[in-house]
């Protein structure tokens, strides 16, 4: 299959993010030959260091493009807009005599409505016509983005707490951060619902990540996990919440570290106890973790975005305390932020909240991944085809 893929940065990293990792899967898993057009080298540089300011570049069998390059493309087979960017005029206007499938790919949404919009046509005013393509929830979306082999190379990471440790002295952690972190040697059995490890687990360090946006609260999370009974270690990206400086603040120890790459940002989210996560990219990925997980929806206008929140939120089957600690950090309310993280991580319910996380894990994990169900409708697509 041979791919032209768009992509426009718009803010943050979640749209390069989502597209860098489908593409990726696409071409090692189905094959796929891919040309991959990015208006912002830049922000991509910064999930893939191997990234260059420079016109002509392959990594990883993907050629990048700038997207000034795309006036001299002939379009490819099948064409994947990402969160239905508009594709160039001179690309878009060669579209007319070329056979194409040419995909939206819309915005996750754990909404209703989407299974009955996945998949349809939508015939434009000059003629064309593209495909809705959702990623979701259900087997009657098109999937979230999942390698074949990532929840095994999770689970022999997280079954190896000697790797852990060598990665997180990697990310310069200060001494008493490490210090504290090697009370966790033996670790307790994570394998199952509630333990007999329990009252060991109530004694270690937590150990938290947090990527948010700037409008949040995280005063009121330092604040209040300095005040915990429990000692707590957060380790904050750089750019991430700047104005929270590293130090040791009561049981809080803030550990500032490097704005990584993706694959260890994921070992990041593996190794943690819980993740606070930001948009598109980082929830699914603090997903298949299977820890438990604060997920900051991207704001939107008429706070359409807390409606997408709660049809997460009911999908996912949080415990009650989860999901009035993830509405009051997505609203911006302080004193119910507190008062919800404290109550989410007394032991209790911490073990409640860490038991749905792997279940709803193990339950999405179950159903088709987006570049599987992707390469099967893009293959159903093509010339010569039944459906096409």
């Amino acid at each position: 299959m041979q791919a032209d893929v768009f992509c426009r940065v718009i803010d943050n990293f979640g749209d390069i993010g989502v597209t860098w990792r489908l593409v990726r899967q696409l071409q090692k898993e189905f094959g796929w030959s891919v040309r991959l057009c990015v208006d912002d080298l830049e922000s991509f540089r910064r999930i893939e260091p191997r990234a260059e300011l420079k016109l002509d570049q392959c990594i990883d069998n993907i050629q990048i493009l700038q997207w000034t390059q795309t006036c001299a493309l002939l379009p490819a087979p099948v064409v994947l807009a990402m969160f239905s960017c508009e594709l160039p005029a001179s690309y878009l206007a060669q579209l007319h005599t070329h056979q194409t499938c040419w995909l939206n790919l819309e915005y996750l949404s754990a909404e209703d409505w989407v299974e009955g919009c996945h998949g349809l046509p939508a015939l434009r005013a000059d003629g064309l016509a593209a495909h809705f393509y959702f990623p979701g929830f259900t087997a009657r979306t098109g999937g979230l983005i999942r390698e074949a082999d990532l929840l095994a190379r999770r689970d022999a990471w997280q079954d190896d707490p000697a790797a852990q440790r060598s990665f997180l002295t990697q990310l310069g952690l200060s001494d008493a951060a490490r210090e504290a972190w090697s009370l966790r040697a033996p670790e307790p059995d994570y394998s199952g619902p509630v333990s007999a490890n329990r009252n060991l687990t109530e004694t270690l360090p937590r150990l938290i990540s947090l990527f948010c946006y700037p409008d949040r609260s995280f005063q009121t999370l330092a604040a209040t996990l300095a005040s915990d009974a429990q000692q707590t270690i957060l380790l904050v990206p750089a750019g991430i919440a700047p104005e929270l400086h590293g130090g040791q603040y009561g049981k809080l120890l803030v550990e500032r570290i490097a704005f990584l790459p993706q694959a260890d940002y994921d070992k990041v989210l593996w190794t943690c106890d819980l993740n606070f996560v930001r948009g598109e990219d980082s929830i699914l990925r603090a997903l298949w973790s299977g820890k438990p997980l604060v997920w900051q929806i991207y704001p939107q206008t008429e706070n359409t975005h807390l409606h997408k929140l709660e049809a997460w939120l009911s999908r996912a089957a949080l415990p009650t305390h989860a999901q009035a600690l993830m509405r009051a950090w997505n609203q911006a309310e302080p004193q119910l932020f507190s008062d919800a993280l404290r109550t989410s991580l007394a032991p209790e319910n911490f073990h409640q909240w860490r038991d749905q996380a792997a279940i709803f894990c193990l339950e999405q994990s179950a159903l088709p991944d987006l570049a599987s169900a992707l390469n099967t409708f893009c293959q159903r697509k093509q010339p010569g085809t039944p459906e096409a």
